[in-house]
């Protein structure tokens, strides 16, 4: 099984993760950084990190003990801003995805990690750059899909993301809901025998029988009735003040939730440094760190690696590696 992790955009924190994680052998199995071979040179000798890296250009070149690097060749030391907002490397950072991609839907890799990108660095390249996700979803072709943060004490899977409060009740439907409980489960499935899924309510108190909002009745439990009657273990909705809790105490597999902060704020709380981004419903497996580029502390060596280790960890876990 070989992983591709794109060394993410250059000006900030993704470039020391992948040297450091390396150094640290808490990357197990075999992988390639898809980047810049000179920029990975360049913070290796700044911060003095001592990995042994080998360009290579074709999988056919990959050796074993060294950090293998496939080199796009798109920045050096001397196009580098640290720290910055910069169109090289939000440039670069979208091409590293792009054939990341590309070699994962040709099977030419298994998965992909993504370190991260600056949206507004890629924008001045690329204007309509909404982020990694939706970009790995347009090369696959694919529509149906959904985020999920996941760590080794909650999952959550959403409805919606990156749209207003507004947009977001308008956006729970009674297809929309049951296609994320789908996506749920069959991305579970892949390691649980049986996944049991939640669904979290909208409303306070997930509506009490309406007293609170119509969207539990009219969209949210006949989406949960079509996913039981097609063989899910699914349960809800249940009050969104106390369904975490009950999955973290593992009652439940994963948790819907109908918006963005719904899910991530628990998720934040519990596990800031380690929880892991995964794209559910594409045609490949991948998974990113779920943190910024943190260009205030680029290249100073003291950013965490724990994120990027348990993005590795379950980009292989979903591959079918049973480590």
């Amino acid at each position: 099984m070989l992983i591709g992790i794109t060394m993410g955009d250059a000006s900030g924190i993704g470039p020391e993760l992948v040297l450091r994680a390396y150094m640290g052998d808490a990357l197990k199995g075999d992988f390639i950084v898809i980047g810049d071979y000179e920029i990975l040179k360049f913070c290796n000798q700044l911060l003095d990190i001592g990995a042994h890296l080998h360009r290579i250009d074709d999988l056919g070149q990959y050796m074993q003990g060294m950090l293998n690097v496939y080199d796009l060749g798109l920045m050096d030391g001397s196009s580098l801003k640290i720290g910055q907002i910069s169109k090289t490397s939000g440039y670069a950072a979208y091409k590293y995805v792009e054939k990341a991609t590309n070699m994962a839907l040709y099977g030419v890799i298994d998965a992909i990690v993504t370190l991260p990108m600056n949206k507004e660095s890629t924008r001045l390249s690329y204007p309509n750059f909404t982020g990694h996700t939706e970009l790995i979803a347009e090369i696959c072709g694919q529509q149906d899909y959904t985020m999920m943060l996941a760590s080794d004490r909650l999952r959550v899977t959403h409805v919606s993301t990156h749209v207003s409060l507004k947009e977001a009740i308008n956006a729970v439907k009674k297809g929309r809901v049951l296609k994320v409980i789908e996506l749920t489960r069959n991305s579970l499935s892949s390691f649980i025998d049986k996944p049991k899924i939640a669904v979290a309510g909208l409303n306070p108190h997930a509506g009490e029988n309406g007293a609170f909002g119509q969207e539990e009745i009219e969209e949210i439990i006949p989406a949960i009735t079509c996913a039981r009657q097609s063989g899910i273990d699914v349960v809800g909705p249940i009050p969104p003040d106390t369904v975490f809790i009950k999955a973290v105490n593992q009652e439940y597999d994963a948790v819907v939730c109908m918006y963005h902060d719904q899910g991530h704020i628990p998720m934040k709380l519990l596990d800031f440094d380690s929880g892991v981004n995964v794209t559910l419903g594409l045609k490949i497996v991948r998974t990113s760190v779920d943190h910024g580029t943190a260009f205030d502390i680029a290249y100073k060596g003291i950013a965490s690696t724990k994120s990027l280790v348990s993005a590795y960890n379950y980009a292989r876990l979903m591959a079918g590696d049973k480590m």
